[in-house]
């Protein structure tokens, strides 16, 4: 089993929620545990997915308050830390896929990049080589997930 965060807009496109829950559903099939900002947007739509596939949600949320969890959230864990509990979806995760973009998910890439945190990217912004590895599909994602969790690294 592998913590995988997904991360990326709480103001998210119909079609950003549509591959987040996919992604979400496919990661709980594998037996992985979702990591998110645990509110709304992308976080709600892959927490969704994940719960309707039977899987475990970790909500690591930005206040004080264990309520501001969606509803898809398995444990939720408010910080206080508002922004800066980026860094936490970040350290917990053993990969990150990031679904679209806006500033808070940005923040999350340049973390998980410095960390060493390997990022597949559906959508968002063209970063340099050494960045998220990008992909056109949240099955591509999964496949990406796969291959990065392959032999030596967990799950």
């Amino acid at each position: 089993m592998a913590y995988v965060g997904v991360v990326g807009p709480s103001a998210a496109t119909a079609a950003q929620e549509a591959a987040a829950e996919r992604v979400g559903a496919g990661l709980a099939r594998r037996g992985h545990v979702v990591v998110c900002g645990g509110r709304g947007g992308v976080m709600a739509a892959v927490s969704r997915g994940a719960a309707g596939a039977g899987g475990t949600v970790l909500g690591i949320l930005p206040g004080h308050d264990r309520a501001e969890a969606n509803e898809h959230v398995t444990v939720a864990v408010p910080t206080g830390m508002g922004e800066m509990r980026n860094a936490l979806v970040v350290r917990a995760s053993d990969v990150l896929v990031a679904v679209g973009s806006s500033w808070g998910t940005l923040s999350e890439v340049a973390l998980a990049v410095s960390a060493r945190v390997p990022v597949v990217g559906i959508g968002g912004w063209a970063l340099p080589d050494d960045g998220p590895r990008r992909v056109g599909s949240a099955d591509e994602a999964l496949t990406a997930v796969d291959e990065l969790l392959g032999p030596g690294r967990p799950g």
